[in-house]
């Protein structure tokens, strides 16, 4: 096996790492806006409210907001 040939298959397994990560982390962060979402449905809410730190006012949390 040549020295070419390994490069390429660490290569091959670094990207694989990198996608295998991108995916769980979508993963997680699609089951946490589906939690989410779940919760609002069963308590018949229509958003959840976040305080302003800086005004102290509250207001509609904004979906790309973690």
């Amino acid at each position: 096996m040549g020295f070419s040939k390994i490069i390429f298959v660490v290569v091959i397994g670094l990207v694989g790492w990198m996608v295998y990560k991108k995916f769980v982390a979508d993963a997680l962060k699609l089951a946490k806006a589906n939690a989410a979402k779940r919760r609002e449905t069963e308590t018949g809410a229509i958003g959840t409210l976040v305080k302003d730190p800086a005004t102290g006012e509250y207001r509609v949390k904004r979906p790309d907001e973690a």
